[in-house]
């Protein structure tokens, strides 16, 4: 199939520090590549693909100090795509919601991965009015706010087996936090689980100019350098040895979390994971095996013994069952192939539908060649 993977523009893919949509679309367009299929990822200049590479920025945004507003630079991207759409089967957006209006008349061959939360009022009356565009949960609690919204499935985010190497006797005697620092992650839990267990806590994690005040007031102050250490945010070669000598990860969020890539970079590293309640956590850890939920401080300090004897190869094993990339791609794919098969090929039996999917394909193919400049010999 021929594919365009559409990025936000606000980190490169992958990121050079923080960032999680930028991450998974840079592990799921490698995976496809590898697969087989042709790739064409919108992006920002300074990203690094196999795919075809359609730079709509020079460099990420977060780290151009020119850039003041997305919109201008989205929407360049946007025309850029409808200029080449009907060079691709599928059309794949990680951005929300902005193209529907520009995309509507594709929406049989559109997919839209929605990264962040959902509960939000505004988001309501927009999925209405966009009903036909399909939409992909990346867990099924993310979908609870958008009774209506066209999901065509749920498609948990998936990492490279190679990408961490796991460690099953850790020795750092650490607790760790990693990610961002804003009210919703609760860094204070984690400081206060830590202080409460007499064990130390190193957090790395990037602050956001908009949590900048909640790091300076709440957080800073209860960071001692000494049981509580801050590290600031770091890129992905250190979270394997942060995370692997960690002896459990905290991620005591506060907000309905759409997934929560770090438990699974955790996991794959063969650490625990001690969390609370909320949003995906139930769907993504699997209890006594992967790491346990609490509700509250107290629950947690309580649960500590046992999720730091939790048997860390057993950790990695269930990684590596249930949040593969290459597991990722092919549930993507299985989704391509239902929206270009269409809702009534889908109820033939299954060697139709994969002739239906072939003729489509190449149609498209035969319709390009016919089309094409023809070059003398």
């Amino acid at each position: 199939m021929k594919i365009a993977q559409v990025a936000p523009l606000f980190e490169s893919v992958p990121p050079r520090l923080y960032g999680g949509t930028e991450r998974v679309v840079s592990y799921l367009t490698e995976e496809l590549v590898r697969q087989g299929h042709q790739v064409t990822l919108f992006a920002s200049g300074d990203s690094m693909t196999s795919a075809e590479l359609v730079a709509c920025t020079p460099q990420a945004l977060r780290l151009d100090p020119d850039a003041r507003d997305t919109i201008p630079h989205m929407m360049v991207m946007l025309d850029k795509i409808r200029e080449r759409a009907d060079e691709f089967d599928i059309l794949h957006f990680h951005i929300d919601y902005l193209h529907f209006p520009l995309f509507r008349a594709d929406a049989g061959r559109s997919l839209t991965t929605l990264h962040g939360r959902q509960d939000l009022a505004d988001h309501l009356p927009f999925y209405v009015r966009f009903s036909e565009m399909p939409l992909v949960s990346i867990s099924d609690s993310q979908r609870i706010p958008l009774p209506k919204g066209n999901f065509v499935g749920t498609v948990y985010h998936g990492l490279p087996l190679d990408l961490y190497k796991p460690t099953f006797d850790s020795k750092g005697g650490y607790l760790a936090f990693l990610g961002r620092i804003s009210p919703e992650k609760r860094p204070d839990r984690a400081i206060e689980i830590a202080r409460k267990a007499g064990l130390p806590l190193k957090i790395a994690a990037k602050v956001d100019k908009v949590d900048e005040a909640y790091f300076r007031e709440t957080i800073e102050p209860m960071i001692d350098g000494r049981q509580i250490e801050y590290i600031g945010e770091i890129n992905e070669s250190a979270k394997s040895e942060f995370l692997g000598q960690a002896a459990a990860l905290l991620f005591p969020i506060d907000w309905p979390e759409p997934f929560g890539l770090v438990m699974i970079e955790a996991m794959a590293c063969g650490t625990p994971v001690l969390a609370f309640r909320g949003g995906s956590v139930p769907e993504i850890i699997d209890k006594e095996v992967t790491g346990h939920i609490v509700s509250s401080v107290e629950e947690a300090v309580a649960a500590l013994p046992t999720v730091l004897a939790l048997d860390r190869r057993g950790i990695r094993r269930r990684f590596e069952e249930r949040f593969s990339s290459a597991q990722m791609a092919t549930q993507y794919v299985k989704l391509y192939q239902k929206l270009l098969i269409g809702p009534e090929a889908q109820k033939r039996a299954p060697v139709v539908a994969a002739h239906a999917l072939n003729a489509h394909v190449h149609g498209r193919k035969a319709e390009a060649a016919a089309t094409a400049p023809h070059k003398p010999s």
